[in-house]
């Protein structure tokens, strides 16, 4: 009888070591978890530093006039006489 209770409590112990909270398969489902927050870490980064460099380009003494022109232009939705406007669905953003 007592190696039956032994049995017992060690497989009992040995499936939630595999299938518990904090067993092999939930390991295994926060490292992917872990491994896709860090790509999307990645992605959100080189947003955030392509944003920056654009607030750079109009702030200070460097200002690009290009990037303040385009920003102007697209803000108060104005056109030149001799420019051709080529319209972008909301899908395809410019930047």
């Amino acid at each position: 009888m007592l190696p039956m209770l032994f049995l017992a409590c060690c497989g009992y112990f040995v499936w939630h070591a595999i299938h518990g909270e904090r067993g092999l398969i939930a390991r295994d489902q926060r490292e992917q978890q872990i491994a896709e927050a860090l790509v999307e870490r990645a992605r959100v980064q080189g947003d955030l530093a392509a944003m920056e460099r654009r607030v750079d380009g109009l702030r200070g003494d460097l200002l690009d006039r290009d990037q303040l022109d385009e920003r102007a232009r697209q803000l108060l939705n104005l056109v030149g006489r001799d420019e051709v406007v080529v319209p972008y669905g909301p899908e395809r953003r410019l930047f």
